[in-house]
């Protein structure tokens, strides 16, 4: 289960590709695919294409969700209705209330310590550095432990 920013996040440093080698299924509300749509530069991947996305049409929002966007509102009732393992999500507010409602969560960076601990990628720090120079934040404390863990 995903929303958008992972999405967008790992597709702007070229490694979108990790989620179907980490992950059995990622599902994702259309809603999502859309904002990566509209979000996403023109040279990444078309999600509409790739085989290991399921894309849920109709999802009913929960209504406590409302507060969040679009994107993250039916990535999380979606996670809800399915009984989702994971849901990928970098948003600090979302990631409080899907904790809140029982669901595991992990964002791109522990997605990235993954696929070095399973051998898909060899460093994790210049990922991090292109994310940032996108414009993507991340508290110095939550990279600095990312790196230790890393043994970076």
């Amino acid at each position: 289960m995903t929303n958008t920013t992972p999405l967008i996040t790992l597709a702007g440093v070229g490694l979108l590709d990790l989620l179907p080698r980490l992950y059995d299924e990622i599902w994702a509300p259309r809603v999502v695919l859309d904002e990566y749509s509209a979000k996403a530069p023109p040279t990444e991947p078309d999600l509409a294409l790739a085989s290991w996305l399921t894309v849920v049409d109709a999802v009913e929002i929960d209504p406590t969700l409302l507060l969040l966007d679009g994107g993250e509102a039916a990535a999380l009732s979606l996670a809800q209705s399915i009984g989702a393992r994971l849901i990928l999500l970098d948003e600090r507010k979302a990631r409080r209330i899907a904790i809140r409602i029982g669901l595991q969560v992990a964002g791109t960076l522990a997605v990235l310590l993954r696929a070095k601990q399973q051998g898909h990628i060899a460093v994790i720090r210049p990922y991090i550095i292109q994310m940032q120079n996108q414009g993507r934040r991340f508290h110095p404390d939550l990279i600095a432990r990312l790196l230790t863990d890393a043994d970076e």
